[in-house]
């Protein structure tokens, strides 16, 4: 079978063709003709056997059907006269054809003067709408008004806007307020919406069953509390932009690999959820790396870490090494740099020089301080390094109130520098209760400060008494300085030709570092790291 189309159309325009399924049957051959479009097709005379073919065909507005059966020469002559009629009837559907619509061109022109308008009320009130091309924005301006208030009441300005202005393109109803929605159901406070949509806008553009629900559910899976995930978002609200096989499973993986516990892990992240965010190759490991390096075991690392997660944010090249060489600076010994680490490893992430320099100034003019004695100072206290100016000099003023020289009271300080944090309370009855029942020299406590760190009615009493009860003379040290077991040894002796010389009460042994933390029942793991840095010494 052929088919042949004419080309010889008066008036331009698109040819739709649709065939109908062919049918089988006898026919004589006859060729189609029509006056107006040629030609459509010519059969092949096929002996007894004839193929039944529609074919319609609408050239821009007009439209006929052919049927290749045979035709007689009336119906010939009908559809001549038939096609005069349609083309008259064609002239008055012309107004309703599809060129009759706007155009693509005044579409598009419409398009952007809506948006030059949208673009105009933005720059009025401030907002620099260059980002925003590609942008599917608002069709009014009114509209876009509307979300600029709704963002307003949220808490953000314009300058929060400008920031990040791809927010504009998210709408009230289908974006933003089921995000808030899910938001406050989970209990991240409205006082914190604000905030919250500063450090991340993003969330706005979020689904909330596709990308916000799955990470609250992989947090939850992480032994976070349910109770403290608003408490997370909160505080870190990046997290919910996250891929949950990305960064967040590569740290906590890490962080258990070096011997985090992993029963630890739900309330390290609670801490300090910023860990999730942090790559293991260029932020983790390089710390943990140089932590071992300065002579601090990996499993006391992973110590730190559960105690003090924070430390992970120490920027290591712009902070923590420099911290180290200050304190080298300032006569501190490279042997113990591991022990004051361990004691205090916020010391490795302050604003130190500052620190010491005035804390070096102070004692200097208050109590003649050597300042080369500085860095023994800091090796036994290194807490010393973030005390207050006040409390010092009110210590200082209660140890010369109580007869000790400068010199004495310096050589105290130096020896136990916790005699200028503790409470004062509890020195002035010790210091009480040393003079009118211990009825020792001041010297005693000159060659032992520590006495002051002792409990009185847990420690220093019930020891003082037996020592009494023995009859046993002997120094503040021999006495305080062990433990309660070693102490009930001692009383067993007849004599003591010899004291025994404990080590120095205020070293740090790194193996109680390495000890597995007791496990704590708690109702929530969020802890404010304020109070860890505000501890008192009692």
């Amino acid at each position: 079978m052929k088919i042949r189309f004419c080309s010889g159309f008066t008036k331009p325009g698109f040819l739709l063709v649709h065939f109908d399924p062919p049918s089988f049957f006898a026919v004589r051959s006859r060729s189609l003709s029509d006056s107006t479009y040629g030609n459509l097709c010519n059969h092949k005379k096929i002996p007894g056997i004839g193929i039944g073919l529609t074919v319609q065909c609408a050239i821009a507005n007009r439209r006929f059907s052919s049927r290749s059966v045979d035709s007689s020469p009336k119906r010939e002559r009908s559809s001549r006269s038939s096609s005069g009629r349609d083309r008259v009837k064609d002239k008055g559907r012309d107004s309703q054809s599809l060129y009759s619509r706007p155009s693509l061109l005044e579409m598009n022109k419409e398009k952007a003067a809506n948006r030059a308008k949208v673009y105009e009320f933005l720059r009025g009130i401030g907002i620099v709408p260059d980002e925003l091309d590609g942008l599917e924005l608002p069709v009014t301006a009114d509209v876009m008004k509307e979300r600029v208030e709704f963002l307003h009441k949220l808490g953000l300005t314009i300058e929060d806007i400008n920031n990040y202005p791809l927010v504009l393109g998210c709408s009230v109803k289908k974006n933003m307020v089921p995000v808030l929605d899910y938001l406050g159901k989970l209990g991240v406070r409205k006082s914190t919406f604000t905030e919250f949509l500063r450090r991340y806008p993003q969330v706005l553009h979020a689904s909330v069953v596709i990308d916000l629900a799955p990470v609250v559910k992989y947090l939850q899976g992480l032994d976070i509390k349910p109770s403290d995930v608003p408490r997370v978002l909160e505080r870190y609200p990046e997290v919910l932009g996250f891929k949950l096989e990305g960064t967040m499973s590569t740290s906590v993986a890490y962080l258990v690999g070096i011997g985090v516990a992993r029963r630890e892990i739900g309330g390290v992240l609670t801490r300090y959820p910023e860990i999730l965010g942090m790559r293991v190759a260029r932020i983790i490991k390089p710390f943990v790396e140089y932590l071992e390096n300065l002579g601090i075991p990996r499993l006391a690392v992973a110590r730190l870490i559960e105690k003090r997660p924070h430390i992970l944010g120490f920027e290591l090249d712009e902070t923590v090494k420099p911290n180290v060489q200050i304190l080298q600076d300032f006569n501190v010994r490279e042997t113990s740099l591991p022990s004051i680490i361990a004691q205090y490893p916020e010391i490795i992430g302050i604003d130190l020089k500052p620190k010491l320099e005035t804390q070096r100034k102070l004692l200097c003019s208050a109590i003649h301080l050597n300042p080369e004695d500085l860095g023994s100072l800091i090796e036994r206290m290194p807490q010393f390094v973030s005390l207050s100016e006040s409390p010092m000099l009110k210590h200082i003023d209660f140890l010369t109130k109580c007869g000790f020289s400068i010199d004495q009271t310096r050589e105290m300080v130096i020896g136990c520098p916790q005699v200028l944090a503790l409470n004062l309370g509890i020195m002035k009855l010790s210091f009480e209760y040393f003079q009118k029942e211990m009825r020792r020299p001041l010297q005693d406590l000159v060659d032992f400060p520590a006495f002051f760190t002792y409990g009185l009615e847990s420690t220093i009493k019930p020891r003082h008494k037996k020592i009494i009860k023995k009859g046993i003379k002997c120094s503040l040290a021999w006495m305080l300085n062990c433990s309660d077991e070693k102490f009930e040894q001692r009383m067993s002796y007849d004599t003591i030709d010899i004291e025994e010389v404990e080590s120095d009460p205020s070293s740090f042994d790194m193996s109680t570092l390495m000890q597995p933390e007791r496990e704590e029942e708690s109702d929530s793991e969020y802890e404010e790291e304020e109070n860890d840095e505000e501890e008192e010494f009692a």
